[in-house]
C-alpha cells in the first residue's frame, strides 16, 4: 500500500516537473520570438525630425531610458542588451545625436550609433548677405550652438585668429554641415578656411590684364559685382565696366556701395543727397574701390572679377527685368537711362 502511494507521487511529481519543462520551453521559444520580431520591428516614431540624444558616456541602459522617455520603445532593457550583445556593438556606441526616421529598426539605430552616423544639420551662408546678415541667420540656425553672443565683430576676428582683419566678404557663401555641439565660431572657422582657399586658387590663375593688386582688392570688387547682379550671365560683364572705369581712373559710381555706406540709416529710397553724402563707401564722390568689401560675394563673382569679359562699355543702367543695357559712350547711356529709368518711372 505504501509501494503504491510512493509511486503514484512519483509520477504525479515527474508530471509536474515536465509540465513546468514544457512550459518554460515554451515561454522562452515565446520570448526568442518576441526578441526576434522587436529586433527588426519599426520603432514607435511619431513625428519627423525626431532624435535621441546620447551624451558621452552614456550607457545603454541610459540611452534605452532616453527611448522610453519619448515613448519610441517600451521593450525591456535586456532586449537591447541581448541585441547589442548579438552584434558586437556593446560598449562601441558613439556620443551624439540620432534621427528617428519613420520605419527606423532597433537593429539599424544600433548599427547607426556604432557607426558614429550622428545627425548632420545644414546652414547656408547666401551669397550677398553681409557680415551682420549672416550673424543674425547663424543665431537662428537649428541646434547650433552661439559662442559669438557678447563678441562684436572685431571679437570674432580675433577668436577665429585673424585680429585687425575687417569680417565683411571673408566667408565663402556654400552650404556647410555641422553636428549638435559645433557653435557658430566653427563655422565661421570652416567657411574663412574655405573663402581664403578659394580666393587663393583664384587668384593665381587670373587673367594678366586684371588691374587689381591683391586678392583682397579682388574680393572688395567681387563684392560689388554680387550686389549689382544675379544674373550669372552678367557678372563678368559688369565686372568688365568696373575694371575698365578703374584702368582709365573713373569713378565706379555703384549704388550697392552707397547704401552699404548708409547703414541703417538707408530706408529702401536712394535719394540724390545720398549719392552726394560723403563716406569711405561712396563710389560717387570717391575714386578707386571701398576700404573693405560690402557683402559676401561668391564663387562666381570672383571668378567673374578674376576672368572679366572683354569690351568696350562703360557704362550699364538696370532695364527692370532683372537684367542691364550696357554703352560705350555717355551719350548712349544717357538715352539707356531715359528709355529704361526715367520712362519706367512716368
Amino acid at each position: 500500500m505504501t509501494r503504491r502511494r510512493s509511486d503514484r507521487g512519483g509520477t504525479l511529481s515527474r508530471l509536474l516537473a515536465a509540465l513546468l519543462l514544457l512550459g518554460a520551453c515554451g515561454a522562452g521559444v515565446w520570448l526568442w520570438a518576441d526578441w526576434s520580431r522587436f529586433a527588426d520591428a519599426p520603432l514607435a516614431v511619431r513625428a519627423q525630425g525626431q532624435t535621441v540624444e546620447v551624451a558621452r558616456g552614456m550607457s545603454l541602459n541610459g540611452i534605452v531610458q532616453a527611448l522610453r522617455a519619448q515613448q519610441v520603445s517600451a521593450a525591456p532593457a535586456w532586449y537591447w542588451r541581448a541585441l547589442a550583445a548579438r552584434m558586437r556593438v556593446a560598449g562601441r556606441l558613439h556620443a551624439g545625436e540620432y534621427a528617428l526616421d519613420p520605419g527606423l529598426t532597433p537593429r539599424a539605430l544600433l548599427e547607426r550609433m556604432a557607426a558614429g552616423r550622428v545627425l548632420q544639420r545644414r546652414f547656408t551662408i547666401v551669397e550677398g548677405w553681409t557680415f551682420r546678415q549672416m550673424r543674425d541667420e547663424l543665431h537662428r540656425a537649428d541646434r547650433l550652438a552661439i559662442a559669438t553672443a557678447d563678441l562684436d565683430a572685431a571679437g570674432i576676428m580675433r577668436r577665429l585668429g585673424f585680429p585687425g582683419e575687417a569680417p565683411e566678404g571673408r566667408f565663402l557663401p556654400e552650404t556647410y554641415a555641422y553636428v549638435l555641439g559645433d557653435s557658430d565660431l566653427d563655422l565661421l572657422q570652416r567657411a574663412h578656411e574655405a573663402m581664403g582657399k578659394y580666393l587663393a586658387t583664384q587668384w593665381a590663375q587670373r587673367d594678366p590684364a586684371v588691374p587689381l593688386q591683391t586678392p583682397y582688392q579682388a574680393l572688395v570688387l567681387a563684392s560689388i559685382v554680387e550686389k549689382e547682379t544675379g544674373r550669372g550671365e552678367e557678372r563678368a560683364e559688369i565686372a568688365g565696366v568696373f575694371e575698365r572705369r578703374l584702368k582709365l581712373g573713373m569713378r565706379l559710381q555703384t549704388d550697392p556701395t552707397v547704401i552699404y555706406g548708409l547703414g541703417s540709416a538707408y530706408d529702401g529710397n536712394l535719394r540724390k543727397r545720398d549719392l552726394e553724402a560723403d563716406t569711405p563707401f561712396n563710389t560717387y564722390t570717391r575714386a578707386g574701390l571701398p576700404p573693405t568689401p560690402i557683402a559676401l560675394p561668391g564663387k562666381a563673382a570672383i571668378a567673374a572679377v578674376l576672368h572679366p569679359a572683354p569690351g568696350d562699355a562703360l557704362y550699364f543702367v538696370a532695364r527692370g527685368d532683372g537684367t542691364h543695357q550696357f554703352s560705350a559712350t555717355i551719350e548712349e547711356h544717357n538715352r539707356a537711362v531715359a528709355r529704361y529709368q526715367l520712362g519706367r518711372k512716368k
